[in-house]
């Protein structure tokens, strides 16, 4: 069979994460509309290229390391939808930077970014339905 020659369209900010690319254990994959990227098993970073606030990086991290994060870089907030994540916004004025200096704390395995992925289930276990009817010579007690 002949190939179509399609190539897979690469992401807009796929270059924030190319550093991260070189380490062994990386993998990115698709995430609602954006690109998920993991390190070491975390979900570290989500690069979305929409309308805002959809347009830059979503940083994963724990609530309770929004503080120090936020003090160590600059242009980063919480996302004003998503809250439990941080953002830096492409609209940023030092986002090239800011983004570099990102991608050199996670690929240092910096503990603060990063979350660890929820196991999927296969959906929850259906219960048996109960059968409330009655046979034909059953009555119900009152």
């Amino acid at each position: 069979m002949a190939s179509t020659g399609k190539k897979k369209k690469e992401h807009p900010l796929h270059w924030v994460a190319e550093s991260l690319a070189e380490e062994p254990s990386y993998l990115e994959k698709p995430m609602f509309g954006c690109l998920a990227c993991y390190l070491h098993g975390r979900l570290v970073l989500l690069l979305s290229s929409g309308d805002e606030p959809w347009n830059g990086l979503l940083i994963p991290t724990e609530h309770r390391f929004h503080g120090s994060i936020l003090k160590e870089f600059r242009d980063v907030a919480q996302h004003p939808v998503l809250k439990k994540w941080l953002y830096l916004t492409e609209a940023s004025e030092d986002f090239e930077t800011r983004a570099s200096e990102i991608t050199g704390a996670i690929r240092m395995n910096d503990p603060r970014f990063g979350v660890e992925p929820k196991e999927r289930g296969r959906g929850k276990e259906k219960q048996p339905l109960r059968n409330h009817s009655f046979s034909p010579g059953e009555r119900r007690r009152r």
